[in-house]
């Protein structure tokens, strides 16, 4: 036993030390109960099974694709921008929306997505964006306590009690506690967030310099010179690749994309299919070609090749470059800077070879403050020239990857991972739908049901391919998680928790199950100012549990106790992901999270072990 307590005592230390990734550490504690003969290699490597673990890598799967398809991100912005103007208003959507995500996605995930979409909409209603941030990332937390799969406390709990012979969670047995965190948290934030306004600056939004495909489209003035053409059954260029057209040299245009309505129909199909022109394009009687040029030889190519240009103005397309705006799923721009050493220098665009060698179009170029788009396949290449490229976000990738005197600004497939599939986002919600209800209605087990979801996820295309759905997953989490729930098992062998047990019991254990539950919920709530929430749950709960077998009454109210205290410690930046992540926009320093978020804790410790007992009672 007292090498098991030096064990848990020096990996508390290294977690608030916190040089080590939390994941090395729990390995490194893990191997030190294995060595020392504590737990056999089996019940080492059990956690690595455990249905928590593999729930957690389907669940990042599973949040990655609603972020993906543009799920969470259309329904939030919709939300919030029926708020107009108006702080209140504005600010219960916001602190809504958040828990609403996060009791479907993890709280890192639901702060990124909403962290620029409220910092832009407080700046368009001129609010403050400081007074919206912090309780939205508090928020996002307290959606965690709104479902089975919205924080891995409650997974722990569910498993704690599923081991120990009770009753596992349903999908929303823990909804009223987090429908109270979000009531309470709501009704004190917008009254003491106001205190979040004094010393404020003008502060950027912290977002990084990287240009968005639909940035540098209206940066080189894209949309300008680009048209579209319908193709007509009678044209003498049907049937032709392009190769054998020539339509380059002889009209001085390029055609970028091309565009078919496609057979399949509804959340599972794409309806329009819109793939890059390369030379062995076959161009057919339903097509609609984007091209980019000037406006008198695009009229000219469409009037020889008996072709419908559907933008007779140049008016017009201005007027319509919403409308029909280049779409950057699959294919994507990005820029291209060209080195003093690269034998690009001095050749003609049309000799680059990008296309023969990547399928890679080069659209303009940038020359200091020069952009060159008209016949540029005739203009030659200098050093320090930006080029404009088009093509698929793998080839643009492996661009970047091979060419060593060429260096691509932004790295394009985090660029790609950005561009969402709104077209699949039908499907994203159906699936999730479907989760819910086979969970909410025992057709499946939590595991079985989060793992099936998430390879549907991938088969249906909510990802451009199988490695975008492993990018999602964060494995320092799993490994995290994996290692450190054999400590528990170590505890129970070595009486660790016996022990704990009969202090708890001694200490307060005569005032009553009351006062037991506020200890537990205190304690909880201290250590996870210096570790991680999960690592205080899997420490805290199957003590909570012995104490409650031990004193007779019902686990449930004591478990949840620990699992609030753990997910909501608010009063440092560094106790959750969201509290860290909207500290530099914010310009939050230290102890504005101690002004605000100390006294929520003691308001949420009061209600909780007033309130746990009656909806869950003893």
């Amino acid at each position: 036993m007292a090498i098991t307590f030096v064990i848990l005592f020096i990996t508390a230390g290294l977690f608030i030390w916190g040089k080590l990734r939390s994941d090395v550490v729990a390995l490194i504690a893990l191997l030190s109960l294995t060595i020392t003969g504590i737990l056999s290699p089996g019940e080492a490597i059990a956690g690595f099974s455990n249905p928590i673990v593999l729930m957690l890598a389907g669940l990042f799967v599973i949040s990655g694709a609603i972020s993906q398809t543009g799920l969470a991100k259309t329904l939030s912005t919709k939300l919030l921008n029926s708020a107009k103007k108006n702080e209140l208003r504005l600010f219960t959507l916001t602190m809504v929306v958040a828990a609403a995500l996060g009791s479907f996605m993890s709280n890192a995930g639901t702060a990124a997505l909403l962290l620029p979409i409220v910092f832009s909409m407080t700046r368009e209603a001129d609010l403050s964006a400081r007074r919206f941030l912090m309780p939205m990332a508090f928020a996002s937390s307290m959606g965690g306590m709104m479902t089975l799969i919205g924080t891995p406390p409650i997974l722990i709990v569910n498993n704690v009690l599923m081991e120990k012979g009770y009753s596992g969670l349903g999908f929303f047995t823990v909804f009223p506690i987090g429908f109270i965190l979000l009531l309470v948290g709501s009704f004190f934030l917008w009254n003491s967030s106001n205190i979040l306004r004094k010393n404020e600056k003008k502060r950027s939004s912290g977002f990084g310099d990287a240009k968005s495909p639909t940035e540098l489209m209206r940066e080189y003035q894209l949309a300008e010179n680009l048209f579209r053409i319908k193709m007509n059954p009678s044209s003498p260029i049907l049937g032709q690749k392009l190769r054998e057209l020539n339509i380059t040299r002889k009209y001085n245009i390029s055609i970028l994309e091309v565009r078919t309505q496609s057979q399949g129909t509804g959340a599972f199909f794409k309806s329009v299919q819109h793939k890059l022109a390369d030379a062995d394009t076959v161009l057919n009687g339903d097509d609609i070609i984007y091209v980019t040029g000037a406006f008198a030889d695009v009229e000219r190519f469409a009037s020889e090749n008996a072709l419908t240009l559907m933008d007779t103005t140049q008016t017009e397309i201005n007027k319509k470059t919403a409308a029909f705006a280049m779409k950057f799923d699959d294919i994507g721009i990005a820029e291209a800077v060209v080195l003093s050493s690269s034998k690009l220098v001095n050749k003609p665009v049309k000799e680059s070879g990008f296309r023969n060698r990547y399928n890679i179009n080069i659209l303009g170029i940038k020359r200091k403050s020069e952009y060159l788009l008209n016949k540029v396949q005739d203009e030659k290449i200098q050093a320090g020239d930006s080029l404009l490229i088009q093509g698929t976000w793998l080839h643009i990738d492996e661009l970047d990857n091979e060419e060593s005197d060429l260096v691509v600004v932004g790295k394009p497939s985090e660029e790609a991972s950005k561009v969402t599939l709104e077209h699949k986002a039908a499907t994203a919600a159906a699936i999730l739908v479907a989760m819910v209800a086979a969970i909410l209605f025992k057709l499946l087990t939590p595991v079985v049901a989060i793992l099936a979801a998430a390879v549907l996820m991938i088969l249906l295309g909510c990802f451009r391919n199988v490695e975008a759905a492993y990018n999602t997953i964060r494995w320092q989490t799993v490994v995290f998680f994996a290692a450190m729930i054999p400590m528990a098992t170590a505890m129970d062998k070595t009486g660790a928790f016996d022990l704990t047990t009969q202090m708890v019991l001694n200490t307060v254990g005569q005032y009553g199950p009351h006062a037991v539950l506020a200890s537990f919920y205190f304690g909880a709530l201290v250590l996870t100012m210096f570790i991680s929430n999960a690592t205080s749950v899997i420490l805290f709960a199957p003590i909570a549990i012995q104490t409650a077998q031990d004193m007779g009454v019902s686990p449930y109210p004591f478990l949840f106790a620990v699992a609030t205290a753990s997910v909501m410690c608010l009063a440092s930046p560094y106790a959750s992901p969201p509290n860290s992540m909207v500290m530099s926009p914010g310009g939050y320093s230290f102890m504005d999270y101690v002004k605000v978020g100390l006294p929520l804790q003691l308001i949420y410790m009061i209600v909780m072990v007033l309130a746990l007992p009656i909806i869950y009672p003893f």
